[in-house]
């Protein structure tokens, strides 16, 4: 089970050099349900997204860099890139601040983690938050993938 929050960025923080940072390269096989799959540095995956909008199933299975390509020239809609901050806050919890590279800059998302769904909805966002855009579809990236260039901005 996932358990998020996404929210806009007004602003990014001062320490962002000093996190840890991976590329992200997803695309959508289908989009209800979501099926996608993701090569995130050196590793790959098939994943499986219910609907749903804070709470939703999600399962990730290992690929191989082959079947990761043999399935890329299937995908439907843009190939999403990204470069992901993880951000470490004092309660334990973790940022995922998503910086939007080609058709989707100069888009920025941050979502949080969550064990609960209480947890979730206790959260008070940091300072350089913007809008919080949980229960906003418009901004999965399932719907971001079938985008035209130029939409996100």
């Amino acid at each position: 089970m996932e358990i998020e929050r996404k929210f806009l960025i007004k602003s990014l923080p001062d320490n962002l050099d000093s996190c840890s940072c991976r590329q992200i390269e997803q695309g959508y096989l289908c989009t209800d349900p979501v099926v996608r799959i993701r090569r995130q540095d050196e590793e790959y995956f098939l994943t499986y997204k219910s609907r749903g909008l804070m709470v939703r199933e999600e399962y990730n299975l290992p690929l191989t860099r082959e079947a990761y390509e043999h399935l890329l020239p299937k995908v439907d809609g843009i190939l999403i890139s990204k470069k992901r901050y993880l951000i470490p806050l004092a309660s334990g919890l973790t940022i995922e601040l998503d910086l939007f590279d080609k058709e989707l800059s100069p888009l920025i998302l941050a979502e949080v983690e969550f064990d609960t769904e209480e947890a979730a909805n206790k959260f008070t966002p940091p300072e350089w938050f913007g809008e919080d855009v949980t229960y906003s579809t418009e901004y999965h990236n399932s719907v971001l993938s079938q985008k035209t260039q130029g939409a996100a901005n």
